[in-house]
């Protein structure tokens, strides 16, 4: 014995045309308008303008320990887990990847359900009129299933989606960019405030000296010994190294400030480690220009933003082509809550759509230029970040190298100075020359010390700068050792 199932005609119809149009569907779902990304073409120097010796494995270490300076050290991890600025780059993230997830979602079919229960009255005399005896008052009982699904024929969705991804990659390296200038702010700050603290000690120890000395020549002018005019230039140079430290001290509070504000915190003071001469200079990465192309935050975030550009191109042409929807609905209705799920209550309906542009005036014409024109200006933002990443190593480098040259220079410096102020105090104790020479080889010293410890100050910036503008593995390390993102992609 054999069954047959019988299918109303109507229902036979639609079924034939949904499969249809299942069929353009898999047929046409590879269909994808718009350019595919290629990442445009750079060309990347052969060399740096100083060449140091491949150090590559350097770049990818916490560069900061080098120093030698446990202080240091707990700096930067305590910025790196309450930096604000951190935060907001994870939070971020996470914002693009719930976009990605909004957009994603289109690839598929659209679920959803209603129910609703509603008492009426309808009028006896309205249009058509409820006749006598019949009851004007019923109950009507509503609920249902839906579904929807927006074919993604030529693409238009994977663009918005390829869009999104590079959205939530650019956002995941915009987050490494601010890690990388984190780091490198707090390494600066300390440096320069350990700095500053070397240059308060020697105005302090050069303004005692210089007070010790003004003291001698009151008590020499009381007893008639030196003149007024020999007093009076002492006391002038004493305030003068006096006068420095203010100054000294409110740069200190501000470094102080800006160390704070990097660790999240309110301003206050900041511990000490190593003095300015104790730290050790971190040796120098080295690599070719083009690796800086894989490895460089702003870059690769620079060339994300390019790819969702590019995208964004075919999701607007897809707008030219027409868009095919199914939609579908199963549910029940009853005026009576006794038969609400009965049979002779249920209702269903099923419908495909098409439709598509004809005559837009210019509407999506102007979304298509609005996206190229984004796109080049992606694709010249891009080549200018390459460009200043070039320039920014090469300054790096070559700073580098004319800061320890100009450090060794300042110090052969600092003691010719040193031993000629010795042979001048020598010489005036000696009653040969007037106490103006000394004065002048006491306040250049006084300056070449100072200008011998901002050197050494920028000598180790310097380093920072080169791995600051290198980029490298480093920045992967700090990263994993900020708050993750609360999201996650596949």
């Amino acid at each position: 014995m054999s069954h047959s199932i019988h299918i109303p005609a109507r229902k036979r119809i639609w079924t034939t045309t949904a499969a249809a149009l299942a069929a353009v569907a898999v047929a046409l779902g590879g269909c994808t308008v718009g350019p595919d990304y290629k990442r445009p073409e750079v060309q990347a120097p052969a060399a740096w303008r100083i060449d140091y010796p491949t150090a590559a494995d350097v770049a990818n270490t916490k560069w900061w320990e080098q120093f030698g300076d446990p202080v240091l050290n707990d700096l930067v991890e305590t910025a790196l887990q309450g930096n604000l600025d951190v935060r907001v780059a994870a939070a971020r993230i996470d914002q693009f990847i719930g976009t990605l997830g909004t957009v994603r979602s289109q690839f598929y079919p659209q679920l959803a359900y209603s129910g609703a229960a509603s008492r009426s009255r309808a009028s006896r005399v309205g249009q058509p009129p409820v006749p006598e005896p019949a009851d004007p008052y019923f109950t009507l009982y509503q609920a249902a299933l839906g579904a929807s699904w927006q074919i993604d024929l030529f693409g238009r969705v994977r663009r918005l989606s390829e869009a999104a991804q590079s959205q939530v990659y650019a956002s995941e390296q915009a987050q490494r960019g601010v890690v990388l200038t984190l780091v490198s702010g707090v390494a600066t700050s300390y440096i320069t405030l350990r700095g500053l603290d070397r240059q308060r000690e020697i105005a302090v120890a050069t303004a005692g000296n210089f007070g010790e000395t003004a003291r001698i020549f009151d008590l020499r002018f009381k007893s008639g010994i030196v003149s007024k005019t020999e007093v009076t230039q002492v006391r002038s140079q004493w305030q003068q190294a006096l006068a420095s430290i203010p100054a000294i001290e409110q740069q200190i509070a501000a470094v102080e400030g800006r160390i704070s504000i990097l660790l999240g915190r309110d301003p206050g003071p900041i511990p000490r480690g190593k003095t300015i001469d104790q730290l050790v200079a971190p040796l120098i990465p080295a690599d070719l220009p083009s690796s800086l192309l894989e490895r460089r935050p702003d870059i690769l975030q620079a060339e994300q933003n390019l790819v969702a550009a590019n995208a964004s191109i075919g999701a607007a042409r897809a707008l030219y082509y027409p868009s095919i929807s199914l939609t579908g609905l199963y549910g029940s209705a009853s005026t009576a809550a006794g038969s609400f799920l009965t049979g002779p209550a249920t209702a269903w309906q099923a419908a495909a759509s098409l439709t598509g542009p004809i005559f837009t005036f210019g509407a999506i014409e102007g979304q298509v230029r609005s996206a190229e024109a984004q796109k080049a200006q992606a694709e010249l933002v891009y080549q200018s970040t390459i460009l200043n990443a070039f320039r920014d190593t090469n300054d790096a480098l070559i700073g580098t190298q004319k800061t320890i040259e100009g450090v060794a220079l300042q110090r052969e410096r600092v003691i010719a100075l040193r031993e000629f102020a010795r042979l001048s105090r020598l010489k005036f104790e000696s009653g040969l020359i007037g106490y103006l020479e000394v004065l002048v080889a006491d306040t250049e010293l006084f300056a070449a010390e100072l200008a011998q410890v901002a050197l050494t100050t920028d000598r180790y910036t310097q380093v920072v700068n080169v791995y600051q503008a290198m980029g490298g593995g480093w920045v992967d390390v700090a990263d994993a050792m900020t708050p993750r993102p609360i999201g996650s992609i596949k």
